[in-house]
């Protein structure tokens, strides 16, 4: 019996649990940017680092796992994409770690309200995520409607803050802090397409 579970039948992964421990790491990982926002207290983004890299392998494990297996709740493709857009959201939040870093920003303090917005977003990402086994298509299209309400108002916001910007003096300082503006708005990004991509494998599975 051991050896027709090893080599004939086929192997079975649950992906709603893998798919699921990823997007909550991270969602985890772009809390760490909310909470320094909210404190206005860079060292707060430390934490990312160690974070990133376990997303990191889970990313792989879940590509592992999709490699060796024949049967998937969804299509191959679909799990392929969520698989590494979650990954991209955590290297995005990555970068922009780097780049506050990099820049010696002394103050997070305009960033609060886009950050919280990006919160809301990858909560709601990890539970339309939680939902999908349940198939309730209706539960998953309002997380991702919602989910799509906050990327715009991201999108508002670092517009706003970037009009403020160009009404200082000092150069350096408007192009650190655009640049910076630019990385808040591809993580945002980055959940907006993993949201598009959840909604495709929800239409499908159903």
């Amino acid at each position: 019996m051991n050896f027709i579970h090893k080599y004939i039948l086929p192997k079975e992964v649950d992906f709603n649990a893998a798919i699921l421990r990823q997007a909550g790491i991270t969602r985890r990982i772009v809390s760490h940017i909310q909470k320094a926002c909210f404190e206005n207290d860079i060292s707060m983004l430390n934490p990312i680092i160690e974070d990133v890299a376990t997303a990191r392998d889970l990313k792989t494990q879940n590509m592992k796992k999709l490699l060796d297996v024949l049967i998937t709740p969804y299509d191959k493709e679909s799990i392929f994409r969520i698989i590494t857009q979650l990954d991209w959201i955590a290297l995005s939040v990555k970068h922009f770690h780097l780049e506050v870093s990099e820049y010696k920003l002394q103050s997070l303090d305009d960033y609060q309200a886009i950050a919280e917005k990006m919160l809301d977003m990858s909560n709601l990402l990890e539970n339309g995520i939680g939902q999908l086994p349940t198939q309730n298509l209706t539960l998953i299209s309002s997380n991702i409607d919602q989910i799509l309400e906050l990327y715009d108002q991201v999108i508002s916001t670092c517009a706003k803050v970037s009009a403020q910007l160009l009404q200082q003096n000092d150069c350096v300082t408007i192009i650190r802090c655009k640049d910076v503006l630019m990385q808040l708005k591809e993580v945002a990004k980055r959940i907006h397409v993993a949201a598009n991509t959840l909604e495709d494998m929800a239409i499908k599975v159903v």
